[in-house]
């Protein structure tokens, strides 16, 4: 419910009047510290969810977005070819500062009263709209994709992961003790990747979630005729995953590394 406070607040629907770019509201630091704290000091929440949009990095990774009224969010170049996941960039987490400052004033302002919570969108989620232009009921150029053109596909997702799990890196130094990590129709295609697929992307989801927990999610939304050996295989990998014993040394180096 206070992720979507804005559907029912008052308060934060006569700031918008005010503010009426989405991009203004989720990429000023001002406004950002204003919007999270609303439901908090409305109705004292256990957690306080950063206002944010899982597409707020793309700048900073070489893809520019608008966001329309009618449309939602268009990326006027979709990404869906070998030449153009190339030309993108590792984060520039310089562009996101106003992420950071928000939190920080954040924790301050919370003072301990509630978790503090930060948001990402996972590769995934990233990966539909960069490859369809904007939001999609169908997914049909990224499913093409996944048959046509899956070295590309995981070109793709594999810059996102990386760039992703240093976002994440750069907002814990800046305060949430909890994360907010929204991931929309990730594991109906998921399971379709064959059994190679889903233990590389598993393996790649636990090491960045380190060694603190997570919750390795199979929601719902399973598409028709999803083959049920792949939902069996998804459950071993799952429990056979084991993150000290696989990850802990490397990951130590390179979290080092990143930060």
């Amino acid at each position: 419910m206070m992720r979507q406070a804005g559907r029912y607040m008052a308060e934060y629907q006569a700031l918008a009047k005010r503010h009426p770019s989405f991009r203004e509201r989720s990429e000023n630091t001002d406004l950002i510290v204003e919007i999270t704290l609303q439901p908090w000091r409305a109705f004292a929440p256990d957690g306080v969810i950063l206002f944010s949009d899982i597409l707020t990095p793309l700048p900073a990774i070489g893809v520019p977005f608008d966001i329309s009224d009618s449309k939602g969010p268009v990326i006027q170049s979709p990404v869906r070819s070998k030449e153009q996941v190339r030309e993108l960039v590792p984060i520039d987490l310089d562009m996101l500062q106003f992420v950071g400052e928000s939190l920080k004033i954040l924790r301050n302002e919370i003072d301990g009263k509630a978790a503090l919570l930060g948001f990402v969108g996972a590769p995934w989620t990233i990966a539909t709209y960069i490859v369809e232009g904007g939001m999609t009921n169908t997914y049909t150029n990224i499913k093409s994709m996944c048959h046509t053109a899956p070295d590309v596909l995981k070109g793709l997702l594999s810059h996102l992961a990386q760039a992703i799990s240093d976002y994440i890196i750069y907002q814990v130094n800046s305060g949430p003790s909890v994360y907010r990590y929204l991931i929309h129709g990730v594991d109906s295609f998921h399971l379709m990747c064959g059994s190679s697929g889903q233990n590389h992307i598993s393996n790649r989801v636990v090491k960045a979630a380190g060694p603190k927990g997570h919750i390795l999610n199979l929601g719902h939304g399973v598409l028709q005729k999803t083959p049920e050996e792949a939902v069996a295989h998804f459950f071993d990998v799952t429990r056979r995953l084991r993150y000290d014993t696989l990850f802990q040394g490397s990951v130590a180096e390179e979290l080092h590394h990143v930060a």
